[in-house]
């Protein structure tokens, strides 16, 4: 069968596709304009990564800090047979730059890279998801977070809450 092609439906959704057209079109002139008269700076400001990238978020997780304890950091001079880039910023890796190599799966990134990346509370690799702690060490890092969040002195101080 088909669907009818008269309906004024259809003519709504072209119309505004057109109208979105026109304003792109405004745009790029308004930019052009600015671009000549050299204030394109006023457009669409620069964007820029903080010269700290290590700076840690006002409400970081307990886990992330405690991960950032157990994942070393060495300079990328001190590899031996290391990628050329780092596979979240895809930046190429220069001789004095921090980075973090997994200790489960052996991936590289900047510290700033993967500091950024745990600060959203991501405990997996960015390529292939092994977790960041091993499972040698995952006893010891429940027991750590367990610690840090007070939960043990609750119940300890409540025993009839279950």
């Amino acid at each position: 069968m088909g669907f009818p092609v008269g309906y004024t439906e259809l003519l709504f959704p072209k119309l505004l596709l057109h109208l979105f057209s026109l304003f792109v079109l405004i745009r790029k002139l308004i930019s052009t304009l600015f671009g000549f008269m050299g204030l394109h700076h006023f457009l669409e400001p620069d964007i820029t990564w903080p010269e700290s990238s290590t700076r840690i978020p006002e409400f970081e997780s307990v886990s992330a800090i405690l991960i950032r304890e157990i994942l070393p950091v060495v300079k990328f001079g001190e590899l031996v047979d290391p990628p050329e880039s780092c596979a979240v910023c895809l930046s190429e890796f220069e001789e004095n730059d921090e980075i973090r190599r997994l200790a489960n799966c052996r991936h590289i990134f900047h510290r700033g890279c993967l500091d950024r990346w745990m600060g959203y509370d991501q405990r997996t690799c960015p390529l292939c998801r092994t977790p960041f702690v091993p499972e040698d060490m995952q006893a010891l890092f429940n027991q750590r977070l367990w610690a840090a969040s007070g939960i043990p002195e609750f119940y300890l101080q409540y025993p009839h809450v279950a």
